[in-house]
This record gives structure tokens, sequence and C-alpha cells, in this order.
């Protein structure tokens, strides 16, 4: 019960006792009639009481009718009120041992299904925990909404418990809209509720990410409301189109010579446009890392990943068979998915197709580049519906391919990551619906780089923020809302730093980890060893992740050689709930990120040594 109900209660009961007292001493003079009247007085005032909303109430109310599904947290005393208002709605609230894994799970349970998510923290701490996973949520192109517990007005600057104010934390940034929140109010009163519901009804609707934050000081969640009502707003999405003028001049351009298309994560909603387009006109296909599997990887037409992990098999294309323009499609061209190589830059330039007006143009400036503001879907479909569009390259001309050893495991080796990813593949990816996230690290680059897929919407790693323990928390969120398995691929070092097992414990979500269990931040080692540099210490000490999941509750098994991989793997996948498969693996097996190392080393002015042909070699190899 909240404070403020509770004072309301007393003040009402307060006035009853008085009325009580003044008519026992009238009682001679009272008629029955009016003891009557007066339980019935008694009667609306604590049916008025009982029927009264919080502030708490309404917004949970509103989240609901938002279209949110799922909460996701970490409860304290300075948000009880909206706590339980959230946990006597209709959504699914998960209680999590951090806020930063609360924060990326969110980010992958929209990602998994598509709905708004949200993230409730208490003041202080409770708030800075979250900001790395609502920065990757903002970077990802998430929709999010932050509730969050602040400091009320008569205690701010009193030093109150965690304060949460403009003394203590900077307000822009935080509670303002700005870099890190496309939107973010303080509640300071029920009246604000309306226009509230409207930004953020408007801002859910819009194409892309949208990540709010709304703080709410202790006393206003408890403020009783004695009537509040939503504006009813029609915010369906149409997408953004492009002009005839657009279309026409992309006609032009692609039609002078042979284009390649490449592939972000962007495009996600268009994967049916995309293949029609590329068989119609032959063109290249080569993706991103966040765009795997959007363009099937086993299609003839399809030259290789680019960037962090990427294949080599792309810079062959380029540089062979180099395509006048190409067509990029809802990838910002990043670091990690282009590192700014230049040999990415084809003669005529782009032809750049975002959602985002502010994307084309930035990565390669130099380059010239035609930039159209579009839905991809929508973009593609208007484009394809054009007689004049005509092939791009004869059909005879063969591509270049990612093209794979197979290795036989070996009964007592060390497990070396290529075969693990060999397993993977055929267990978890061709055998099962499950999603699959990678870590940051060298388990992005091995999975990125060994990885097939043929579906969109399976494969998940972040380019932007590139969080440790986005992965082993986001599991959790992705695993919740697809209604089915998701699989992370994570480091041991990112395992020890948060994972959220006990808390897929707790809702038997059936999350599933497989460790790449090296005793080392194994990217930050080999790539040390890579630029020359000797003396830093990027050793850990082993630990037994299949002992410590069983410790809270899940199941877990340890692998120690290749022969028994298949195994634990099917054993994990078939599990009902969560399950750790911790896998040790050799550490000095060169990890496909030399294309990582090699801009690092460009970046600081250090003159690269080339590659010995035995070495593994991540696209692009500067």
């Amino acid at each position: 019960m909240s404070q403020n109900y509770t004072e309301t209660t007393h003040a009402i009961n307060g006035k009853l006792n008085q009325q009580l007292q003044l008519d026992s001493l009238v009682a001679s003079a009272t008629s029955s009639t009016q003891e009557v009247n007066r339980d019935k007085s008694t009667s609306v005032l604590q049916e008025e009481v009982e029927n009264s909303l919080t502030v708490a109430d309404a917004i949970a109310q509103m989240l609901e009718n938002l279209g949110v599904c799922c909460a996701f947290g970490v409860a304290g005393g300075a948000m009880a009120t909206i706590w339980g208002s959230l946990s006597s709605s209709l959504l699914q609230v998960l209680n999590f041992r951090h806020e930063s894994g609360a924060a990326f799970a969110a980010v992958e349970a929209y990602f998994a299904n598509g709905n708004p998510t949200v993230v409730f923290t208490t003041a202080g701490p409770g708030i800075t925990n979250a900001l790395t996973g609502l920065f990757a949520a903002r970077g990802e192109g998430a929709k999010v909404i932050l509730l969050s517990a602040c400091t009320s007005a008569p205690q701010r600057g009193r030093w109150a418990i965690q304060e949460t104010s403009h003394t203590t934390l900077p307000v822009e940034g935080i509670f303002t809209s700005g870099a890190l929140f496309n939107y973010a109010t303080t509640v300071e009163c029920a009246a604000q509720l309306p226009q509230i519901f409207r930004s953020l009804a408007l801002g859910l609707s819009q194409p892309g990410g949208f990540v709010a934050h709304l703080s709410i000081p202790t006393a206003v969640q408890t403020s009783l409301i004695d009537e509040v009502t939503l504006p009813q707003l029609s915010v369906s999405r149409f997408p953004v189109t492009t002009n005839t003028e657009a279309i026409a001049k992309t006609i032009k351009l692609l039609s002078e010579g042979p284009f390649a298309i490449w592939v972000g994560f962007g495009a996600r909603d268009a994967a049916d446009e995309i293949r029609q387009l590329a068989e119609k006109t032959g063109a290249a296909v080569m993706c991103s890392p966040r765009g795997k599997g959007i363009f099937p990887e086993d299609h003839p037409q399809f030259v290789g990943v680019t960037g962090l992990g990427g294949h080599t098999s792309v810079m062959s294309y380029m540089q062979q068979q180099t395509p006048l323009r190409t067509l990029v499609l809802g990838t910002r061209l990043g670091e990690p998915t282009s590192f700014w190589n230049r040999t990415m830059v084809p003669p005529g330039g782009f032809v750049h197709v975002d959602i985002d007006p502010t994307v084309p143009g930035v990565a390669y400036p130099q380059a010239e580049t035609l930039a159209i503001q579009s839905d991809i879907k929508a973009f593609l479909q208007t484009l394809l519906s054009c007689e004049e569009l005509l092939p791009s390259r004869p059909t005879s001309v063969s591509l270049p391919h990612p093209e794979l050893e197979r290795m036989n495991a070996d009964e007592d080796a060390v497990v070396r990551p290529e075969v693990l990813m060999q397993v993977i593949q055929e267990v978890i990816v061709e055998s099962s619906d499950a999603i699959v996230m990678a870590e940051c690290g060298n388990s992005f680059t091995w999975s990125t780089h060994f990885l097939r897929f043929n579906q969109a919407n399976r494969y998940r790693v972040s380019t932007g923020v590139g969080a440790m323990g986005h992965a082993v928390t986001g599991v959790v969120g992705a695993a919740c809302t697809h209604k089915g398995k998701a699989v992370a691929i994570v480091g041991d070092g990112a395992m020890l730093m948060n994972n959220e097992i006990n808390t897929a414990v707790k809702y038997q979500i059936p999350a599933i980890w497989i460790v790449l269990n090296d005793a080392r931040y194994n990217m930050c080692h080999q790539g040390m060893a890579m630029l020359g540099m000797t003396g830093a210490d990027a050793t850990i000490p082993e630990a037994d992740f299949a002992v410590i999941a069983r410790g809270m509750g899940a199941d877990g098994v340890r692998v120690h050689k290749e022969s028994d991989i298949r195994a634990a793997l099917e054993e994990a996948i078939a599990a009902n709930g969560p399950f750790v498969v911790d896998v040790l693996i050799d550490p000095n097996r060169r990890a496909p990120s030399k294309g990582r190392n090699q801009g690092l080393l460009a970046a600081q002015g250090v003159k690269s040594t080339p590659a010995k042909k035995t070495e593994m070699i991540s696209f692009p190899n500067i």
C-alpha cells in the first residue's frame, strides 16, 4: 500500500470518527434515516479511494496500450510503486540480477519479436548501471523505454539515499533528449501523462529505433489520480517512400555497368525483395556482420561478409571483378562493416538507401554517393516494378565465394574453435530454429566468419557499442520473447563479467550459453602479440562454468575434446531449461580478426608486416 494512499485513508477515517463522536452527543436527536445516509456516505468515500489510480498504475496502463509485453529490471525502494504496478499489469515482469543485464535483455527481446520493451530501475546506481545497455539499444536501433525512479523535489539537494537529482548526476543527456535518448522527461505530475503518452506513441510508430526515458519521483509514483484520459491516437506505421525521380536516377546509374549489393541490418525486413533484385540483375551480394542471413549465404551470388570476421572472397571480388557501383541497403558502413577500406569504394561510387537521412556519405565522405531516404522494402518494391532495370552482369561469369576447409574432429585434441563452429552449424543453425548471437571479441569473429545463415533475424551481433556482457545477458531476453531456444556464443571473460544464468533459472527460460573458455581475454592477448606489443597481461584464472551453472540451478556440461562437442550441444538443445556448454578451446588458434588489428595499426600510424600465407586473414587485408 502506498504512502499517499495510507495518508488519504487516514484522513477520511479521521473525518468519519469526528462525525461519529458528534453523533454520539446528539444520539437522541438522530433518526434512523440519518444513520442510513451516513452509512451510504461512508461507503461512497471508501469506494472512491479504492477506485483511484496512482500515477504508477496509469503508466503501466499506458505501456500496455503502447504494445509493450515485457519489462526487465532490478527493483529498489525508490521505485517500489512502479514495480508493483508493472507486476499487477498485463506485462511480463522479469527481475534481473543487474541493471545492465536487464537493459541488454530488453534490447534482444525487442529484436526477437519486434514489440517495444521496458527497462525499470531504482534511483542512483540503478540508472547508471543500465546506461551501457541503453547506449547499445540506441546504437542497435531497438525500441526500449526506461522507467527510473528519482528523488522527490522536497528531498533534492539534501543527501537523500541514492539521491538522483541535478546535484548528483548530469541532467543533460540522462534526463533530457539527446545522443542517448530520443525522448526523455521527468514526470512531475499526472497532468503530463497524456502528452507523454502521445510522445511515446509517435516515437514508437516511427521507423528505426526509439529509446525513451521516463524519470518518476518517488512521491509522484504514489499520487492518486481522479481520472486519466489518454489520447486516442492513430499512429499506424506508413513506410517512408522515395519519389519517382530518385527511382529513375537509381535505374540510370545501376544500368551503366555491373553493380554489387551491400546488405545491412536495416534491410532485414526486405529479404525477399533483395533476393528478387539480385536474381533479376545477377548482381553480386555481400553483407555486413549484422546483415548475415538476410541474403542466403549459400546462394551462388553471395560473395561474403564484410568487416570484422568477414571473408577474403569479398576482397577478391572487389579487386578482380570490380563493380561500377554498389547499391548500399541499410548499413552505416562504419568501421566494423568496412574498416573504411578504400578498396570497397567502386569507381562510380554508391547508391545508398537508408531510412536515416544522416547516414549516407558519412563513412566514405570522399566517395560519390546518391543518397536516398526511404524504407528499404518500399524502395525495392518500386524499383522491381520498373521494366527499365537491366541485368548487372552476364550470368556466365562466376563469382568468388567464402570457402571453408572442413576440419575433421580429433579424438584427443584440445578443441579447435573452427571444429566447434562446424558442429554448432550442424546442431544449432541447421537443425533448430534457435536465435544465435555472438559476444564481442573472438566469439564475434569466429562465429561471423564460420557460421552460415540463410534466414533473416537468426543471427545477432552488436557492432555499435560492442559491450562485453551484451550477448551473455541479451540471450535471456531473446529466448523469453522468441518463445524458443536462443544461443549465445561467448567468451569466458564476458561470462565472468555479467551473466544472468540465475535469472534464466528463475523463469525457466531456455537460454543456452556456449563458452569459449581459454582463460584469457584472447582478442586482446592475440591482438597485442600481432601488434608486437609485450608486457600486458590478458590472462584470467580458469573458471569451470558447468559447475557454476549447476550451482545456480541450471544444467551444464564441460567439453575437453572435440569428439564430445556434438553430444554436449545436442544435450543442450534438448534441455527444457537454461544450459551452459563450457568448451575448453585451444587458446593459440588465431581468430579471424586480422582486419581489426591491422586497422588499429593504421590508426596508430604503425606500418604492418605482411601476413604469412598460413595465417588466417579476416577481411580486409589492409
